[in-house]
């Protein structure tokens, strides 16, 4: 049960023929990944991924932690247009993990909405609020569980919660208030 064990992370290095300045690293946020079309999963993202970032042409990003968002993200944010959705989630832990639907189903309605796409999700390490939010975005894209499971698996790795299971299992679609996307269908 020691430290997490480091994930290697690949850089493209963009430099056009005849650069004289150093050439940009394009460095994703932790545990990144496509969801589908226009959308987006991490970690925190950090001022070395902003590059990155900016090759994504997001339009929105919804943020799943609680805490104010750093003000050099806003920064960001501002310079490039882009609207920030922030559901205050507590990162809990178990055995006594109460995981706000309400907020999952606000969340899910930004994420759905492909007004604010192309959409990044994240939350601190792009694990268990990130899992949740995707895992119930693909129950509303009728994945059976055993698809959904393996994909938090994919990411929570051996951190992976029981609880949070449950709760994308027991989650009710019923309660977002949207029209299906094109994506859903």
């Amino acid at each position: 049960m020691g430290e997490e064990a480091p994930i290697a992370v690949a850089a493209l290095v963009l430099q056009p023929p005849g650069a004289e300045e150093a050439p940009e690293l394009l460095v994703p946020p932790p545990n990144f990944a496509m969801v589908g079309c226009g959308l987006y999963r991490s970690g925190f993202p950090d001022a070395a991924n902003f590059c990155f970032l900016t090759t994504l042409r997001l339009r929105s990003v919804v943020c799943l932690c609680p805490e104010p968002y750093p003000e050099e993200n806003m920064e960001f944010l501002r310079e490039n247009g882009i609207e920030l959705f922030q559901f205050g989630i507590d990162g809990c832990k178990e055995p006594f993990v109460d995981i706000p639907e309400d907020k999952i189903c606000e969340a899910l309605e930004a994420v759905l909405d492909v007004r604010n796409h192309p959409l990044l999700i994240h939350c601190k390490r792009g694990k268990h609020r990130t899992g949740c939010i995707v895992g119930c975005l693909r129950k509303l894209q009728r994945w059976c569980l055993a698809s959904i499971f393996d994909e938090y698996h994919r990411f929570a790795a051996a951190k992976a919660r029981v609880s949070d299971q449950r709760f994308m299992e027991q989650f009710d679609v019923a309660c977002i208030k949207i029209s299906s996307p094109p994506f859903l269908s």
